[in-house]
């Protein structure tokens, strides 16, 4: 009984993590790299036609569980009927399996332009 009481008087910070040490600053995303580019997800149009084309193409990459998290959060541009792919992903395959899926969605591969790029 006094043991389990002196183990319950302990300081519980001793426990915790330390937080003295800042956390490695990583940038969060790569905005200033979308600013070289061209089009960029905020451009892309508000009608409806091209959000759902994004929408469908989003839908068909989350179903798809063999793809990595990379690829599951790629961007998705969609401006008058025609799509562009951006970000990293981890293979060549994942690259031409999410551009295929696209092509699918809008029906041509000629209307998607796949700027995808594999992670080293």
């Amino acid at each position: 009984m006094a043991l389990l009481a002196t183990i319950s008087l302990m300081p519980i910070t001793s426990f915790g993590q330390d937080q003295s040490t800042p956390p490695a600053s990583t940038s969060p995303d790569n905005s200033e790299k979308n600013k070289t580019h061209s089009n960029t997800a905020d451009q892309q149009p508000e009608n409806k036609s091209d959000r759902t084309t994004t929408k469908k193409i989003r839908q068909a990459l989350m179903e798809d569980k063999s793809l990595s998290t990379y690829a599951h959060n790629v961007k998705i541009i969609t401006q008058d009927g025609f799509v562009t792919l951006k970000g990293p992903v981890n293979s060549e395959e994942e690259k031409q399996s999410i551009a295929s899926k696209a092509a699918e969605v809008v029906g041509s591969p000629d209307k998607v332009t796949n700027q995808l790029t594999v992670k080293q």
